[in-house]
């Protein structure tokens, strides 16, 4: 925190400790509202409970939205329930059913019983679609307007709408059936003359996703057309709600967190006050399941004991030859893996991927397979050991790369999250294979190296 933050916090913290309800509300109020979401987050649960009885529910509801839904678990159960009852009604619709998401059912049900009709209607109705799909994302607070409208009728109604819409920058336009037949940006509304028909200056050029849509793949629609909001439709195109980009950040930032822990092999990234015995639960199933790999290893290094005993210098570079595997393998994992995250991968493109990769690992391999060749025969003065270690190297790094890129693309063939395919599953993989590569080789050539 800032210097000048620092001493804001504090000045606030004295209004608070001298229950200078004014002044701490016109200071507090001052913030931006993440600004405000930090000082409430630092609060312990005694503090939090007198800023409830110090702001309004709408107040409230501006602070929630700028933490993170899985921090607003705390906060919501925390406060009266008849308060937090007014806070969800005064936070749009998607975000609240993104919160009553991380509660107990016996939590939600009782949130629900004591909500006004209007809100449990649509709260109901946003819950009971999967969760990470386009329904789950979407709200449903947004304006819509028929085509037969006229601009003047179009501007009257967003005056009286626009106060619980989630956006205006795009009004959609509807036909008589209330299906939706085109968009209207509010530059188009704002240029166009009174007496216009909105059929008339609307566009019939709309980009739409159904409720069942994975929530990535819209990220990436609305990454790659740049719009600010994304129609939600059924399958006779009724208009359903709408996706914001505000909430596509929120999918995007929580996609990023859920790869980079698969890639890490945990099953999710561990908060900083999380308890040892929590992590250790996180960690430990991926950890075992490397483990008996690891043994597999092992066993594969123990079925060439005759040839580590004939000759043992081999056993010094199997270290250097599993390394290079397991980090040439994740650097094409990374690769493969952002490629089919942001759908730079089609149908077409994931043969030249693993063409591209195959090439990568050639190049890789000969100039690694060079220079290893001659520091070993330099450092051991023996061109056959360096020989052994170098093809071994170049064979390794080739089939280590292409590993690398497969194995997600064979993934997400049978509907497997690419990412699954971790950083430390890949390394142990490799290791079995450049085990039997460099142990096959040196078995196979002995004669050379006694």
């Amino acid at each position: 925190m800032t210097q000048t933050g620092e001493l804001h916090r504090k000045k606030l913290m004295k209004l608070l400790n001298e229950e200078n309800i004014e002044a701490f509300r016109e200071d507090f109020l001052d913030l931006l509202p993440y600004d405000q979401a930090v000082f409430f987050k630092e609060q312990t649960e005694q503090i939090r409970l007198r800023i409830y009885n110090y702001l309004s529910p709408r107040e409230v509801s501006d602070i929630m939205k700028n933490i993170d839904i899985e921090d607003t678990e705390l906060f919501i159960t925390e406060m009266d329930p008849a308060f937090a009852t007014m806070v969800f009604s005064e936070m749009p619709y998607d975000d609240a059913v993104d919160i009553l998401q991380e509660l107990e059912r016996d939590e939600v049900a009782s949130f629900l019983a004591i909500m006004d009709e209007e809100t449990v209607k649509e709260i109901k109705t946003l819950l009971r679609y999967e969760e990470k799909t386009a329904g789950s994302i979407m709200t449903t607070e947004y304006v819509s307007v028929f085509k037969s409208q006229t601009v003047a009728e179009t501007f009257k109604q967003m005056k009286k709408e626009a106060p619980d819409a989630e956006t205006i920058y795009y009004t959609y336009v509807l036909d008589d059936n209330k299906r939706l037949v085109g968009v209207l940006s509010l530059r188009s509304l704002i240029i166009a003359e009174p007496d216009e028909y909105i059929k008339d200056i609307m566009s019939e050029n709309v980009v739409s996703v159904s409720a069942g849509r994975d929530q990535e793949e819209v990220a990436q629609m609305i990454r790659d057309y740049d719009f600010l909001a994304l129609p939600v439709v059924d399958f006779q195109n009724h208009l359903l709600g709408i996706i914001t980009v505000d909430d596509i950040i929120d999918v995007m930032d929580e996609e990023a967190h859920e790869d980079y822990s698969k890639l890490a092999a945990i099953s999710e990234i561990d908060s900083p006050d999380s308890m040892p015995i929590t992590s250790a639960k996180k960690r430990l199933p991926w950890l075992i399941i490397l483990m008996f790999l690891g043994i597999i290893t092992a066993s594969l290094i123990g079925s060439f004991e005759d040839t580590l005993e004939k000759v043992p210098i081999v056993a010094i570079f199997i270290p250097l030859i599993a390394g290079m595997a397991g980090n040439a393998g994740t650097q094409s994992l990374a690769v493969a893996v952002r490629g089919i995250a942001t759908g730079e991968y089609g149908k077409g493109s994931k043969l030249i991927l693993i063409i591209k990769e195959a090439t990568t690992g050639l190049f890789i391999g000969v100039t690694i397979a060079v220079l290893i060749t001659l520091l070993i025969t330099v450092w051991k003065g023996n061109f056959y050991l360096g020989a052994l270690v170098g093809v071994a190297i170049f064979f390794t790094l080739i089939v280590a790369t292409l590993s690398g890129a497969l194995i997600p693309l064979l993934m997400e063939r049978f509907n497997i999250d690419p990412a699954v395919a971790s950083g430390p599953f890949i390394t142990t993989l490799n290791d079995i294979t450049s085990v039997l590569i460099y142990f096959g080789l040196a078995t196979t050539f002995m004669n050379l190296l006694l």
